[in-house]
């Protein structure tokens, strides 16, 4: 019997005996990891071939005998093909879906946001099988956000494509902001840590001292009460006579403090980012 070229494979007759392969009969569609079960009708032997997604397998068949797919081998997503070489050969189709979900792929961003500010924190999830198969069916994803012992978010969306997602402002509290995706007992957390937003109210306060004009801030906080964090940096200006002079000093433990070289009257101002201090009007020494 003379070769048969059919779906990119060549199908060898296996005997001297006619094998006379009829229709397929498949599902339509099947679950990855679940077994499946293929009629062929027909008599004699056939070459069987298997095609899918990172997937080739072939071996013998004996036609009218059901042919059962091992789970192990439909882990995969995706679509796949059967095909049978007798005389002459024939194929089919299915659909192997994801199964239900198992675990979330879970992404927060930023990992560090300002307090206070509106759609300052996003997140997406991803819903996943056991086998690693993104999970195209609507699933209802629950995405909860706490500061401390209080709720900032609860709601749940729908994955579309397979991602569902949110976002929201951050908190007035500084300290860390609890983010979570869960569907049933299938639970990601992630953490936000929010930190003080801009300086505000800054005020300042001086003293002369032998060398010029102690100056420092009051405890700087931003417009939320938080504590500003250490090492931002206040701008001391002095003008004393129409000179300029200017020290950079960085928030320690709360409060900044530079050494200004002013011995006669001199204006003294601080800035922070975009918040202003109030000035010191200074005497001569």
């Amino acid at each position: 019997m003379r070769p048969l070229l059919r779906y990119g494979v060549v199908c060898l007759a296996l005997s001297l005996a006619p094998a006379w392969a009829q229709d397929i009969t498949a599902p339509k569609s099947a679950v990855a990891g679940e077994q499946v079960t293929l009629s062929i009708a027909g008599s004699g032997k056939a070459t069987f071939y298997l095609i899918g997604p990172g997937i080739s397998n072939t071996h013998e068949i004996n036609l009218g005998e059901e042919i059962k797919l091992r789970g192990d081998v439909l882990r995969t997503a995706g679509d796949y093909q059967v095909v049978v070489c007798g005389d002459p050969c024939k194929s089919a189709t299915f659909y192997v879906m994801p199964a239900k979900p198992f675990s979330i792929s879970f992404l927060v961003h930023p990992s560090r946001v300002p307090v206070s500010q509106s759609d300052a924190v996003s997140g997406v999830a991803f819903p996943f099988d056991q086998f690693h198969n993104l999970v195209l069916a609507p699933v209802p994803i629950s995405f909860q956000l706490a500061s401390g012992k209080a709720s900032l978010l609860n709601k749940t969306e729908t994955t579309k494509s397979g991602a569902a997602w949110f976002r929201t402002a951050s908190s007035k509290s500084a300290g860390p902001l609890q983010v979570t995706a869960a569907f049933q007992d299938i639970s990601a957390k992630r953490v936000v840590q929010q930190v003080a937003s801009e300086p505000c109210n800054l005020r300042l306060t001086g003293q002369r001292n032998a060398t010029g004009i102690l100056v420092q801030t009051e405890p700087v906080h931003d417009c939320s009460g938080n504590p500003v964090p250490d090492g931002t940096i206040v701008s001391f200006t002095a003008n004393a006579g129409g000179v300029k002079s200017t020290v950079d000093a960085p928030i320690k433990k709360g409060i900044a403090r530079a050494q200004m070289d002013a011995n006669g009257a001199a204006v003294i101002s601080g800035a922070s980012g975009v918040v202003m201090g109030n000035e010191l009007h200074m005497g001569a020494k």
